[in-house]
């Protein structure tokens, strides 16, 4: 592998950390916010992962063995929908923004949308 090569690999590896870390904060910034509306405890627990699928099931309600489902490949893309439909209804807003969670670029907007709209 030339120097070439090394350097796109690690240009696009440290372009996708950054993505990723981004997004991973807008995303728990945005469930803290869900929670504080909502009056779920444990707000911090968006900052853990795992521990933030259990906040996520907190704020909608849901029993907490569900995070088993959670586990199951392509189970786990129900029950994300279902989860997050909960959160949606948690916040009084329409149950379908839960299942755009699924689609590509509109689920950077579902969380945001969930937590600082009135």
């Amino acid at each position: 592998m030339d120097s070439r090569n090394m350097l796109f690999a690690g240009m696009f590896g440290t372009t996708f950390l950054v993505f990723f870390a981004v997004f991973y904060v807008y995303t728990a910034l945005a469930l803290m916010t869900i929670a504080a509306k909502t009056n779920t405890p444990n707000g911090w627990l968006a900052w853990i992962p795992i521990a933030n699928i259990i906040l996520m099931l907190n704020i909608a309600r849901k029993p907490i063995w569900w995070i088993v489902l959670f586990l199951i490949p392509l189970v786990n893309i129900v029950m994300i929908i279902l989860v997050w439909m909960g959160v949606a209804e948690a916040r009084n807003k329409p149950s379908w923004w839960g299942i755009l969670i699924i689609v590509p670029i509109v689920n950077l907007i579902v969380p945001g949308y969930l937590a600082w709209s009135d």
